[in-house]
């Protein structure tokens, strides 16, 4: 999932984010109208936080906008008993999570797509998770209106989508951190 590098460059000279976390946005190239954000990958409490808010369970279909390494969707299919998809724009993340998915032994049920998250078609999707800013949340917002089927979930960590009523927004505090989950659903977005 991912941020805008100003954001991140911004909340790393302001000393909100730890370095580690700011390294693989410097090295990433960035750019290009359908990247929508540098890679910064979830902590795996948010992770499993998210899954948690869009109340995945065994048979959810789950879409991951944004996947980078694939760790939406393994927790999803390990954790929660779901079948997964994950988009990702850059072909190296997407092949090291379709490596890591193929090492688990994780192929009937979790898939990557390499490809723009504004584009793909969510229609068999119960839960979308991402983590991209607002204004990268307002442009998926036609395709995510487009497809989704009501009763299906929107997850989003950090950025709200605008214009969009929250069902549940969810709370989580890491380390020193304090990370906000909103949710919404199909049929009762406004």
């Amino acid at each position: 999932m991912r941020f805008p590098l100003f954001l991140i460059a911004s909340a790393a000279i302001c000393g909100i984010l730890q370095p580690c976390l700011v390294q693989p946005c410097v090295a990433q190239q960035f750019g290009g109208a359908e990247n929508l954000a540098p890679y910064v990958p979830t902590p795996q409490v948010l992770v499993e936080k998210m899954l948690e808010a869009g109340h995945v369970k065994a048979g959810d279909v789950v879409y991951d906008l944004g996947s980078g390494d694939g760790r939406v969707v393994i927790t999803a299919a390990q954790k929660f008993g779901a079948t997964a998809v994950g988009v990702e724009l850059l072909p190296d993340l997407c092949r090291k999570a379709q490596d890591r998915i193929r090492a688990l032994g994780l192929q009937d049920r979790v898939r990557m797509v390499e490809g723009s998250a504004l584009h793909v078609d969510l229609s068999a999707a119960d839960v979308v998770t991402m983590f991209f800013t607002t204004l990268s949340n307002e442009r998926l917002k036609p395709n995510l209106e487009k497809h989704l089927k009501p009763g299906a979930r929107v997850v989003s960590n950090e950025f709200p989508v605008r214009g969009w009523k929250p069902t549940e927004v969810v709370r989580v505090r890491s380390g020193k951190m304090e990370h906000t989950i909103f949710v919404y659903e199909a049929g009762r977005l406004r």
